[in-house]
């Protein structure tokens, strides 16, 4: 372990360190207390820099102020940077954050492969690194990775088509046109796959037949329809294209693919545009619970979303920095899975789980993580 500063710790922290590492990532029930009352640790020894992508997509808004809020609670000194999707401005804020003597950064990484110089030196500082949410590539100066089990997340949206078409049963063919996430991000690989691995049999039978011929020879090739920077205007353009050149005889999309909420709602534009109503919209898949796809989830044109409680992943963020502070290992729940190139980074994993329009009250409005006039209820 890397050299740690010491903290004077108030009574109540290894408390609390030790409930947190409880929570079991297969919890069905998401954790709505968001405070940290009677937590606080000492502050001049807890700096964290906290870096996240971009304020362009409401998620990361929700993690960073989420994170930064928990950790203050605990008494710490929290520098909070967005870098505007910019890998450059990114390691420029991290740099900031080391010279400014953060002792644990936590990272969301715009491009995972890019961070390598910056980290040496955090590594050289003495800092530990968290990864959020998207694993940090080839470079050994990751400590910790935090994350929902990605895979399980494409799963959950192969196994709804699955089981919407009836495709086990033999239903089909259908058509179906399959889009993925950012190509510099590795997460998107493990959408992919998960989402794949369920449904690629089904393109193999002829059950689900792509019109546009996107369909990924194997897993390895899904950047290939990846949309850079998961830009809602990039894959409606994309949509665009591929309902101008594939579909203008009067063929019908049946279902489409998207690894995520903001590529959803750019899809769902462009189908609406082209005459798709409520009444015979294609099933289309999401992941984030973001306000506009839920109110498009209620409103008949997005089918599902993939639902990350990151209230969940703050506070198990919170618990791996008090543990660091406090000159503990944290709690982590894989240790094979998340390969970064040049070392298995300890991971832990928070179960995922789906939201259709029968459920957004039970599990997104009852729960508190949005308000019911947030989508239209």
């Amino acid at each position: 372990m890397k050299r740690r500063n010491k903290l004077a710790l108030v009574a109540g922290i290894s408390a609390m360190a030790l409930s947190l590492a409880a929570c079991s990532s297969d919890d069905e029930t998401p954790a709505t207390d968001t405070g940290t009352d009677d937590t606080a640790v000492a502050t001049e020894d807890c700096n964290v820099g906290i870096a996240m992508p971009t304020r362009s997509l409401e998620r990361w808004i929700n993690d960073g102020e989420g994170l930064k809020s928990r950790l203050e609670a605990d008494g710490c000194t929290v520098d909070l940077q967005y870098a505007d999707n910019e890998t450059d401005q990114q390691i420029s804020q991290l740099q900031n954050m080391i010279a400014n003597g953060s002792n644990v950064l936590v990272i969301a990484a715009i491009d995972g492969t890019t961070l390598g110089p910056v980290l040496e030196t955090a590594g050289d500082a003495g800092a530990t690194v968290i990864a959020y949410d998207r694993l940090i590539l080839e470079s050994p100066n990751v400590d910790y990775y935090a994350t929902f089990d990605n895979y399980s997340v494409g799963t959950l949206q192969g196994e709804f088509i699955e089981a919407e078409l009836g495709l086990a049963d033999g239903e089909g063919p259908y058509n179906f046109e399959p889009f993925a996430g950012s190509p510099d991000d590795n997460n998107a690989r493990f959408f992919f796959a998960g989402a794949w691995d369920v449904l690629s049999q089904y393109v193999d039978s002829g059950q689900l037949v792509v019109p546009s011929g996107k369909a990924p020879a194997t897993v390895d090739d899904w950047q290939s329809i990846g949309i850079l920077g998961w830009g809602s205007d990039d894959a409606q353009a994309e949509m665009d294209n591929r309902l101008a050149s594939f579909y203008a005889g009067g063929e019908k999309v049946d279902v489409v693919l998207s690894p995520n909420d903001s590529l959803a709602q750019g899809i769902s534009q462009s189908l609406q545009l082209a005459g798709y109503t409520a009444d015979d919209f294609p099933i289309l898949t999401g992941q984030d619970g973001d306000k506009a796809s839920v109110a498009n989830i209620l409103n008949g044109v997005q089918s599902m979303t993939v639902w990350k409680d990151t209230r969940l992943l703050g506070e198990r963020v919170e618990a791996m920095v008090l543990s660091i502070l406090a000159g503990e290992e944290p709690e982590v729940n894989d240790t094979t899975t998340y390969d970064n190139g040049i070392k298995v980074v300890p991971s832990y994993l928070i179960t995922p789980e789906v939201v259709t329009a029968d459920t957004v009250e039970s599990k997104l409005i009852d729960s508190g993580f949005l308000k019911a006039e947030d989508v239209g209820l």
